[in-house]
């Protein structure tokens, strides 16, 4: 019998880009059985569709108000009606960037942070969304975590938020993401490491480490080798380290980001020497995560009045439409999302 996963309060899911898998892992994790309390914020049809291709014979309903979650049964999917989506999107084709679908796709997560930000759902899980499709949309943003802080700001201005990259053996907090390798190393400062150093700090109490050890990568061979393969480490990172530290962060480095991910990798036979790594660059970054598994991985945005979390792979238009695609990383989300707002979910972050 599969573990179900009870919440108190509930978990909007948005259906992602229609062209892609989303609504077929979010259609998956229903279908399993472990979900309780969750709906998506998407189309109807579409999700009947994505219903159909990855099995059939599991209802999909209408809820008018989250309020009505309460009275839908169990083994069928709830669907908020997301507003203002294109018509006809079930006809939207498999595997194909599509104008319509990234309208779609903004539309399900302004819906759902407008949801989270009322206090009518404790987290947002965000299926894959396709950053081309968001661009021919005209989406001024180039993907989820730009688009997530931008609604959250207050009065605004919006908060610092970071993206988070985690499975059951390595975390990985980023200083830069959606930005060219060149325009993101001159995007370095002090402060932005240290604001991601804070932040960093700040969010680990929600996974139950409120005095995380982190270790901050360098950006150069060998952390700059004192120099002689770039200087940023010397002007830029060192400094934000003892800024930290000098506010009671348990920050160390920089350290040669060809090795320190090893060194912070945690499992049964080596506890890890870190609790999480901060990487300076997106790909720096993620693909020590992404090589241990895209099916465990989950992406956490930091820094949000609200949680999120969603999958650490993309749309797989290749998969689209096929009812193969794998649900493990929506799932994971899902159940990082519930350890996040307090649940009982067994594992770590």
């Amino acid at each position: 019998m599969s573990e179900r996963l009870q919440v108190t309060a509930p978990i909007a899911i948005t259906m992602g880009d229609v062209a892609g898998i989303g609504p077929e892992i979010v259609a998956m994790l229903f279908r399993s059985g472990t979900v309780s309390g969750g709906f998506v914020v998407g189309d109807l049809a579409v999700m009947r569709r994505a219903a159909r291709l990855t099995g059939g014979m599991l209802p999909v309903v209408t809820i008018e108000h989250v309020a009505d979650l309460a009275a839908v049964p169990e083994r069928c999917i709830p669907v908020l009606q997301c507003p203002g989506l294109p018509a006809d999107l079930e006809q939207v084709a498999f595997g194909r960037i599509d104008r319509r679908a990234g309208q779609a796709a903004a539309a399900c997560i302004e819906r759902s942070v407008q949801l989270a930000r009322a206090g009518e759902v404790a987290a947002i899980v965000t299926a894959p969304i396709h950053k081309e499709a968001l661009a021919l949309a005209d989406v001024p943003f180039p993907g989820h975590t730009e688009m997530l802080q931008a609604l959250a700001a207050s009065d605004g201005e919006p908060p610092p938020v970071r993206m988070m990259l985690a499975n059951d053996e390595l975390r990985v907090v980023l200083v830069t993401i959606h930005l060219s390798l060149r325009r993101a190393i001159d995007a370095l400062s002090t402060e932005l490491v240290l604001q991601t150093l804070r932040i960093t700090h700040a969010s680990a109490a929600s996974w139950g480490q409120p005095t995380p050890r982190i270790a901050v990568a360098g950006l150069n061979p060998h952390a700059g080798e004192g120099g002689l393969f770039g200087d940023e480490e010397i002007r830029l990172i060192a400094p934000a380290i003892e800024a930290a530290r000098a506010d009671g962060i348990d920050a160390s480095g920089p350290f040669a980001p060809d090795t320190v991910f090893m060194r912070a990798r945690q499992t049964p036979s080596h506890p890890g020497e870190f609790d999480v790594v901060v990487a300076m660059t997106h790909d720096h970054g993620l693909i020590p995560v992404k090589y241990l598994g895209v099916e465990h991985g989950v992406n956490v945005t930091l820094g949000l009045p609200f949680v999120r979390t969603s999958p650490d792979h993309g749309t797989a238009f290749d998969l689209a439409g096929s009812g193969r695609a794998d649900p493990a990383s929506i799932t994971a989300a899902w159940r990082m999302a519930r350890r996040l707002i307090g649940g009982d979910v067994a594992g770590g972050v």
